[in-house]
C-alpha cells in the first residue's frame, strides 16, 4: 500500500505544478490560435433543420397583418411560426422583467425585432422563405431620448406596467431610478473656491463579439429538448426558456458550446428560444446562425448615456461637493437597465472622498435598440464624465491632474456615498503614482527612423495621410472604481461538483460547474485550483451544463471569486473526506495521521513539515469521493430607494491609466501611441491571463473612446451601421503597446485574496484617452467617441 519503510519527505520537484499563481498555459488556447477549436457556429447534427429570424424593418409599428402563406409554400421549408404558434401562456422573457416577447405580437418597438421563424432544409432557403413573408405595418411615432419619452402625452413603450420598478419612478417611460443622497450638497457648494459643471455624451457601444449568436436544438424523445448554446449564463437561459416551451426545466437539457466572446452581449437571450421552438415543431434539430448584419439585432448593446456633473473644490484642492444626473438609454426593453442603473449610480463619484453629493441616475424606456449588460456596466460611462471633471479642476486650480486626484483618492476605509465602507485595500494613489512614473515612449518615433519610418507609427496609419505635419503629442491619466460581482442584495452564489478517483493508476480530480468559458480563461484557473487544493496532476475539467446547479453569469468580474470560490471549497471538502477515508484506512501506520497538519502535495499525503505519509492512490484505491456544493460570498443588500444608503457591492477594484496619443490636428486623426496600465489584482492566479484580461480590457475602453459607436437615426431610430464596415473595431494596427504594473494587495473576504480584473481596465482607459486627446488640441471633447470632425471643426 505504499506506507511501509522509512519515512520520506516531498522535495521540490514533487511538489504539484501548475497550481495557483501559476502561468499555466490555457487548454483551450492552441485549439483557438490554430483554428482547430469548436464553436457553436461549427455544431453539426444529421438531418439537421436551418433556423432563421424575420426581424422588423421599423422601429415602432403597430403589426396591422403577418401574412405566411408564401413561406410556407416554398420548398424546402418545414415550418413558419409567429406569436400566434407559441405553445405556452408565457410568451415573454427577461433578465429581471418578463417584458420582451418571444415573437412580436400587436406592435414592434425597435427596429429589428423578431416577428416570425423560419426552419428550411437549407439557410439560404430559410432566409429566402423568411423574405416572403408579407407584415403590414402602420408606424407609430418614435420615442428616442429623455424629452420624447416624458413628454406630456408621449407614447408609453409598455402599457400597463406593473413590475416592482413602477412604484418609484416619475414616468411610466423610466425603467428604473436610484437616487443617492449623502451630506448637503447645497451647503457644501458654498464652501467651494471653485466650481465646475459639465454635460457629456457617451455614445453606444457594441460588444462586437467574433463569434456570432449560434446554437443546436435538438428535439428528445422524452418530449423535452437538449440545447448546445454559446452563452454566459446557462441557468438563467434556463430559467427563461423552460415557461416560453410549457416544460419543466429538467425537460430543458442545456449544454455549453464553444464561445467566441460575449462582454455582457450574451447575457440575455437571442436565439435560443426561437432554436427550441422550431425543433419542437419540426420533430428535427434545428441550427441558428446569425450573421453579424442580424448579431448587431441579436443581442442589447452598452447604454448610451446623457450625464451632467458638477464638483466643487477649495483652494488647496480637497473637494468639496459632487452632484451628477445620469441618463441611461435602455432602449424598447429593460434587459440589465435597473442594475446598470444602480451600478451608475453607486459608483459616479468614482474613486475619490466627497462627503456631500446628491446624484440621480434612471434608465429610460424608448425606441431604441435594447441596451444591456456590457463590460463596466453603468461604470464605464460615470467613469467618462467624472474623470474629466477631475481635469478640468485641475486646471481650474493650476495643478497636476495626477496630484490632484491622489490629493481626493480615496482608501481602505473610506465611506461611499451610500454609506458602505471600502473594508479592503484600496490603492488608488499608489496606482496613478505607478502608472506615472513609467517610462514614456519616445516622442516622434517616425523621425528618430529616418527612411525606415514606419507609416503605421503615424495618425491615419497605412492611409498614408501625413508624414508628421500637424502631429502633436499628449498625454493623458485617468482612474476608475468598479465592482466585482452581483450586487443590491442578489443571491450571488455558485455551484461546483468535485471527483476524485484513480484512473490508470493515478489520482484524478474532475471539476464539473456551469460556468460558461467564453474567453475568460476560467477553466485554466479551475485546474489550477484543483491542483493546488488536492495536489493532482491530472484534472479533468467537465463540460458545462445544467447538470449541475447554477454558476452564475460569466460577468460583472465574478467568475475566478465565485465559482472560484465554490471549486476551492468543494475541494477542500473533497480533502478533507480523503482524509478521513486515510485516517481510517492508515491512521495505525503512523502518529501524523492523528496529530500533523495534513495537506495534499504532488500525488501524497503530506504532513506540513513535507513528510510523506501516503500516496493518494493508496488512500483512495478503487473508492471515488464527489462532492456538489454551493458558495456564496458575503450578502450585499438593496439601495434605499429614497437615499441610496445601504452596503450594496460586495468587493471594488481599481485601475489607472497614462494614455499617450499623437494627433494630427490638421486632418483630426488619432494615433494611440501608449496606454499603460496600473492594476491592482489582490492575487494573480494565473499572471499571464491578468495581463492578458487587462491589456483587452484596455483595447475595448480605447475602441469606444476614438471609434466605436453604433449610430441610431434620432427621426426613425433604425441603425445605420450594422456591420464591420461601417461600425469601426480597433485592430491590430490600432493596438499600441500597453505596458501593464500589477499590484498584488489581497482582499481578505476574497479566496486567495483575490480581486475581479476584467472590467476595471475598461473603465480607465477610455478617459485617458480622452485626456491626452485634449492635452494635445487643447478642446474640451465632452463626448465619445471622438471622430475627426470633433478635432477639426468641419
Amino acid at each position: 500500500m505504499g506506507v511501509t519503510g522509512s519515512p520520506t519527505n516531498i522535495n521540490q520537484g514533487s511538489r504539484t505544478k501548475g497550481g495557483i499563481g501559476e502561468s499555466t498555459l490555457r487548454p483551450d488556447g492552441i485549439l483557438k490560435v490554430t483554428g482547430e477549436f469548436a464553436y457553436s457556429s461549427d455544431m453539426w447534427h444529421e438531418d439537421m433543420l436551418w433556423g432563421h429570424t424575420l426581424r422588423s424593418t421599423v422601429a415602432h409599428a403597430e403589426i396591422v397583418s403577418i401574412d405566411v402563406s408564401e413561406a410556407l409554400a416554398t420548398s424546402g421549408v418545414y415550418a413558419v411560426l409567429t406569436y400566434d404558434d407559441l405553445p405556452a401562456a408565457m410568451k415573454n422573457y427577461g433578465l429581471e422583467i418578463q417584458d420582451t416577447p418571444v415573437l412580436a405580437h400587436g406592435r414592434v418597438r425597435h427596429h429589428g425585432e423578431p416577428v416570425a421563424l423560419v426552419a428550411a432544409d437549407h439557410p439560404e432557403t430559410a432566409r429566402r422563405a423568411a423574405a416572403k413573408i408579407r407584415i403590414d405595418y402602420r408606424e407609430l411615432p418614435v420615442v428616442t431620448d429623455e424629452a420624447s419619452a416624458t413628454a406630456p402625452g408621449a407614447p408609453l413603450i409598455h402599457e400597463g406596467r406593473d413590475d416592482h420598478h413602477i412604484g418609484h419612478v416619475p414616468h411610466p417611460n423610466i425603467v428604473h431610478r436610484q437616487p443617492i443622497v449623502r451630506g448637503d450638497a447645497a451647503a457644501a457648494e458654498a464652501r467651494a473656491d471653485v466650481i465646475v459643471k459639465g454635460d457629456y455624451y457617451f455614445g453606444m457601444q457594441d460588444q462586437a463579439f467574433l463569434g456570432p449568436e449560434s446554437g443546436l436544438a435538438v428535439p428528445a424523445e422524452d418530449g423535452g429538448v437538449d440545447l448546445y448554446v454559446a452563452t454566459q449564463w446557462l441557468h438563467s437561459d434556463l430559467r427563461q426558456i423552460a415557461p416560453v416551451l410549457g416544460l419543466p426545466e429538467d425537460k430543458v437539457r442545456m449544454t455549453l458550446s464553444g464561445v467566441g466572446g460575449a462582454f455582457g452581449g450574451r447575457e440575455d437571450l437571442s436565439m435560443q428560444i426561437h432554436a427550441c421552438l422550431l425543433a419542437l415543431r419540426t420533430g428535427k434539430p434545428v441550427k441558428i446562425v446569425y450573421n453579424r448584419f442580424e448579431s448587431f439585432f441579436g443581442h442589447v448593446h452598452r447604454h448610451p448615456a446623457r450625464l451632467h456633473y458638477e464638483h466643487g473644490a477649495t483652494r488647496d484642492g480637497k473637494l468639496t461637493h459632487m452632484k451628477c444626473r445620469i441618463v441611461l438609454d435602455g432602449g424598447a426593453y429593460a434587459s440589465a437597465s435597473p442594475a446598470v442603473v444602480g451600478n451608475a449610480s453607486s459608483l459616479a463619484v468614482g474613486p475619490y472622498v466627497i462627503e456631500d453629493v446628491d446624484i440621480e441616475a434612471i434608465a429610460l424606456y424608448t425606441n431604441n435598440p435594447p441596451c444591456g449588460a456590457m463590460r463596466g456596466f453603468g461604470a464605464v460611462q460615470a467613469c467618462f464624465a467624472y474623470e474629466a471633471q477631475m481635469d478640468k479642476l485641475a486646471a481650474q486650480l493650476d495643478m497636476d491632474p495626477v496630484e490632484f486626484r491622489q490629493l481626493n483618492a480615496m482608501e481602505q476605509g473610506t465611506l461611499l456615498p451610500t454609506g458602505q465602507a471600502v473594508d479592503s485595500p484600496a490603492p488608488v494613489a499608489e496606482l496613478l503614482r505607478r502608472v506615472k512614473a513609467m517610462p514614456l515612449p519616445p516622442e516622434r518615433q517616425w523621425e528618430i527612423a529616418g527612411e525606415h519610418a514606419d507609416v503605421r507609427a503615424l495618425p491615419g496609419g497605412l492611409s498614408n495621410t501625413t508624414h508628421g505635419e500637424g502631429v502633436v503629442r499628449g498625454i493623458g491619466y485617468a482612474v476608475g472604481l468598479k465592482n466585482v460581482g452581483f450586487s443590491e442584495g442578489f443571491d450571488d452564489y455558485s455551484t461546483a461538483r468535485v471527483r476524485m478517483e484513480v484512473i490508470g493508476g493515478e489520482p484524478v480530480a474532475t471539476v464539473h460547474t456551469a460556468m460558461a468559458e467564453v474567453g475568460q480563461g476560467g477553466v485554466t484557473v479551475h485546474a489550477q485550483i484543483a491542483r493546488t487544493e488536492l495536489g493532482v496532476a491530472q484534472v479533468t475539467i467537465h463540460p458545462a451544463d445544467t447538470q449541475v446547479g447554477s454558476a452564475g453569469s460569466t460577468s460583472a468580474s465574478r467568475q475566478t471569486y465565485v465559482t472560484g470560490g465554490a471549486v476551492k471549497n468543494s475541494c477542500e471538502a473533497v480533502r478533507e473526506q480523503l482524509l478521513e477515508l486515510g485516517r481510517r484506512k492508515l491512521g495505525t501506520y503512523h502518529p501524523a495521521w492523528a496529530t500533523a497538519e495534513l495537506l495534499l502535495e504532488g500525488g501524497k499525503v503530506v504532513t506540513d513539515g513535507g513528510e510523506v505519509l501516503a500516496d493518494i492512490a493508496d488512500v483512495l484505491e478503487d473508492e471515488a469521493i464527489d462532492i456538489e456544493l454551493e458558495w456564496r460570498h458575503r450578502p450585499t443588500e438593496p439601495f434605499d430607494l429614497r437615499t441610496g444608503q445601504g452596503n450594496g457591492h460586495v468587493q471594488y477594484s481599481f485601475a489607472a491609466h497614462r494614455a499617450v496619443v499623437e494627433v494630427d490636428t490638421e486632418l483630426g486623426l488619432v494615433k494611440v501611441i501608449e496606454l499603460a496600465c496600473a492594476q491592482d489584482v489582490g492575487k494573480a492566479l494565473n499572471p499571464l491571463s491578468v495581463v492578458g484580461q487587462i491589456q483587452g480590457g484596455t483595447i475595448q475602453g480605447m475602441g469606444i473612446a476614438v471609434m466605436e459607436e453604433i449610430i441610431v437615426d434620432p427621426v426613425t431610430a433604425k441603425v445605420r451601421n450594422p456591420s464591420f464596415t461601417d461600425y469601426l473595431l480597433p485592430t491590430i494596427l490600432d493596438t499600441p503597446t500597453i505596458p501593464v504594473d500589477v499590484l498584488e494587495l489581497a482582499d481578505d473576504h476574497a479566496p486567495y485574496g483575490l480581486r475581479g480584473i476584467g472590467e476595471a481596465p475598461t473603465l480607465s482607459s477610455t478617459p485617458a484617452v480622452l485626456a491626452a486627446i485634449r492635452n494635445a488640441t487643447g478642446l474640451e471633447l465632452d463626448r465619445t467617441p471622438v471622430r475627426p470632425e470633433h478635432l477639426t471643426g468641419v
